[in-house]
């Protein structure tokens, strides 16, 4: 069954909403992710409890967002494009692994079920940082071929 013009415009248009959206959720992750890294000294109590605990709740509704709209899309078979199945293929291995760190930072960071112990917030910041770096590689992948014609 071939698309008419109309029907592939409007899945592009919808492709690109979802890219955006994934754009502005990763910025204001990042932001968030640079300013509670600006967060010394790192004792108890914390000076800003609520930015920690805003950031997890950001990380985490930013890496549950690509992975329901976007990877869940891919794998359940609604993306028609091969380049963009190769590529999702080749980089999710990679990007699930950093999603596991982002999900084990939040659970010993999100404050609203423990009290929280500060002192390895610097080393846990580097590592998340390192597997945000990565995982945004690969979804620039991904990106690039989903927007690509």
């Amino acid at each position: 069954m071939t698309m008419t013009e109309p029907e592939k415009k409007d899945r592009r248009s919808r492709t690109h909403e979802m890219v955006q959206k994934l754009l502005d959720e990763r910025q204001e992750m990042l932001a968030l992710f640079c300013r509670v890294a600006g967060l010394e000294p790192y004792s108890e109590p914390s000076p800003d409890g609520n930015l920690l605990q805003e950031f997890c709740q950001v990380l985490v509704d930013y890496s549950a967002f690509s992975h329901f709209e976007i990877y869940e899309r891919i794998v359940s078979g609604r993306e028609r494009r091969n380049q963009v199945v190769s590529v999702a293929r080749d980089v999710y291995p990679r990007i699930a692994e950093a999603s596991e760190v982002a999900v084990e930072f939040n659970d010993k960071y999100d404050a609203s079920d423990h009290l929280l112990d500060l002192k390895e917030l610097d080393r846990d910041l580097g590592k998340l940082g390192e597997e945000l770096a990565v995982r945004i590689e690969m979804e620039d992948r991904i990106i690039q071929a989903l927007t690509s014609r």
